[in-house]
């Protein structure tokens, strides 16, 4: 976790986050800034769909796309959309730590099982639905993830400012990603 930066103060958020939406949402989140009243979204928000994250921020502040690991890969329609329709200049990425997308293949016997009890699967199908998905969602490394993803996105859509931070599970708070 070298690689992570706190932010307790404003004077902890990096120079290139300063005066964008990533420095007021590390802001609002992690040093409780008073809300402001937003009308449109100011940035979108590439998140993980586990249930343990929560980000204080105030409505209508960013559109939110939740999806295992922060993969953005198959929801960038929606990225697309965000930016020409929504008119968002700014993407944050949150990878998170104790994510179940890293060691998925661990997770198998796990997963089978549960289609097959839970959602009343055929053990069979549920091993190919597993075999056919998990090497898509399969993230590796949380950090390393969040940065390859984005760089991807950062080439994909050029003008648009793309940051990765991270979400420690354990104190809720948001970290800047040391590139």
């Amino acid at each position: 976790m070298f690689r992570l930066v706190a932010v307790n103060s404003t004077d902890d958020i990096f120079d290139a986050y300063r005066e964008t939406p990533v420095g007021l949402l590390l802001a609002y989140n992690n040093l409780n800034r008073e809300y402001e009243a937003y009308t449109q979204a100011q940035m979108l928000i590439g998140m993980c769909m586990d249930h343990r994250k929560h980000l204080h921020i105030p409505d209508n502040f960013a559109y939110i796309i939740r999806a295992g690991g922060a993969n953005l890969r198959y929801s960038e329609f929606k990225v697309s959309y965000a930016i020409a329709v929504g008119g968002v200049r700014c993407i944050v990425l949150i990878g998170h730590d104790q994510c179940g997308m890293v060691n998925l293949m661990a997770r198998r016997e796990a997963f089978i099982h549960g289609l097959v009890e839970n959602a009343g699967w055929e053990k069979e199908l549920a091993e190919q639905h597993f075999m056919n998905f998990a090497p898509m969602f399969e993230i590796g490394n949380e950090i390393d993830f969040v940065l390859s993803e984005t760089q991807r996105l950062h080439a994909r859509y050029p003008k648009i400012l793309v940051a990765p931070l991270f979400y420690k599970v354990e104190d809720n708070l948001l970290y800047q990603i040391k590139e």
